[in-house]
Parts: structure tokens; C-alpha cells; sequence
């Protein structure tokens, strides 16, 4: 009944804007012809945008930690194009490599498609010395993006990723967190004590921080045993990682 009655009233009150907008067409200085009409009957009772969630604190996130710590390159594997991506090309050169196409041409972008669970070219290994893999990693070997079925997949491609990253390089990392499970064909969830085996041999951990289940996030946290064990709480929350190779 709520919803209703703010539906009636959002319309009422459209209907009561389009005739002083009618009204005041009478004396204006340039006239605009009236196109279809396109009630926007919620938008008064929103928020100026969403500042929650996964997606929005990862990207923002790392791009200023890339921004602070100004690498001599930077190397990006299937984050999205139009969040993190963008960020960062807003403020320096970014080579992207994305197992799906990119027909676009964009400022600061450069783009490879390439397979990252295969074979990583000569040219790549070793090549950056700071490196990205935001909410990627989990859908490696499940097929949504094209990608052949493996069900270690995403083992082969967090080899590949260390092979790309010089010695002393940093390697951004997100992926979610919670109870371990595959939701196919969707994404895996990984525990945080799983990825910490993941990253031990490998990195050194200079960052975690998360964002919970109600979409906050938990910057710069210790990585506590009972924290771990229960994955910070989180069902499928997204655990984000600043690295160092060893």
C-alpha cells in the first residue's frame, strides 16, 4: 500500500510540474517542442547515486592506491572496463588483457585479448611492475565469458598472473569471500584462509581490506586467525588484496 501511495503521489505531482512547465512556456525566450512523455516517478525519493557494494570500493579503492604508489606501468586482467578501468585511465596509461573482445578505442587504454588460464606469451612474463585482477579471477574454468571448462582454472590463472608481475611488483587483487562453493555459472566463492594459502607462496600481504555483505567497506583490517576463519563475517562479501611479490 506504501508503494502505492507514493506512486500516486509521485504522479500527481508530475502531472502538477508538466503544467507549470506548460504555463511557463507561454513567456520563455526559446521554445522546445514536447516529445513523448517519459515519467521519472521515483527519482525524487533516491539518493544522489549508490556508494555501496563490491564493484564501487574495489574500483575506487585501488585506482587511488595505484595513484599513490605511481608504478612505472601498470597492467590490468579482466577488471571492468566502465569502473576500474576507467578510473585509472583517467590519470595514466593502463594495458588491459581480457579473454572477451574490445572493439572500442579508448584515451590511455591499451587492449589485448588474451586467455590468461593458457600459455602466457614470452613478451609478458615479467613485464609490469604493478598489476591488477579485480572480481575476475572467480569465473576462470566456469565458461560464463566463453572461456573453456576447467575446474582448476583459477589456479592456472593466478600462476599466469604471478608469472606476468615483476619481482617486487604489487598485485591488486579482489574476488568474494564467504563459506567456499561454486554458484555456477556464475562465480566460486573463496574462503579467506584458502586465498591466503593461495597467495603465502608467492606475496607478501601489504593491504586487506573488505566489503561486507551489506555492501560497507572495511579498509586497511588485520588478518586475524578468528577474522579469517570466519570470513570476516561474510556470506559474499569481496576481499581485496594489495600484494608484494617476492
Amino acid at each position: 500500500m506504501g508503494k502505492l501511495f507514493k506512486r500516486l503521489k509521485s504522479y500527481a505531482i508530475y502531472r502538477a510540474n508538466l503544467k507549470e512547465l506548460v504555463r511557463q512556456e507561454a513567456t520563455a525566450r526559446t521554445k522546445f517542442a514536447f516529445g513523448k512523455p517519459y515519467p521519472c516517478l521515483s527519482d525524487r525519493y533516491q539518493s544522489s547515486g549508490s556508494a555501496r557494494g563490491h564493484y564501487f570500493h574495489q574500483d575506487l579503492l585501488v585506482a587511488r592506491r595505484i595513484f599513490a604508489n605511481h608504478p612505472a606501468s601498470h597492467v590490468d586482467v579482466g577488471s571492468r572496463i566502465d569502473g576500474f578501468v576507467a578510473h585509472v585511465a583517467s590519470f595514466r596509461t593502463i594495458r588491459v588483457l581480457d579473454i572477451r573482445a574490445q572493439d572500442n578505442v579508448i584515451p590511455n587504454v591499451v587492449f589485448e585479448q588474451c586467455d590468461i588460464m593458457g600459455e602466457v606469451p614470452d613478451y609478458l612474463v615479467d613485464s609490469t611492475d604493478s598489476l591488477s585482477c579485480l572480481h575476475a579471477l572467480e569465473h576462470f574454468g566456469l565458461g560464463r565469458y566463453g572461456d573453456p571448462i576447467r575446474y582448476d582454472g583459477y589456479l592456472g590463472g593466478f600462476e599466469n598472473l604471478c608469472r606476468i608481475l615483476k619481482p617486487g611488483g604489487r598485485f591488486y587483487f579482489s574476488t568474494p569471500i564467504g563459506p567456499q562453493r561454486i554458484e555456477f555459472d556464475a562465480h566460486r566463492v573463496f574462503s579467506v584462509g584458502y586465498l591466503l594459502e593461495m597467495i603465502e607462496p608467492k606475496y607478501d600481504v601489504v593491504r586487506f581490506s573488505y566489503v561486507d555483505d551489506l555492501g560497507g567497506l572495511h579498509e586497511d583490517v588485520g588478518l586475524g586467525v578468528d577474522a579469517v576463519r570466519d570470513n570476516f563475517g561474510c556470506y559474499y562479501g569481496c576481499g581485496i588484496f594489495e600484494l608484494i611479490k617476492r
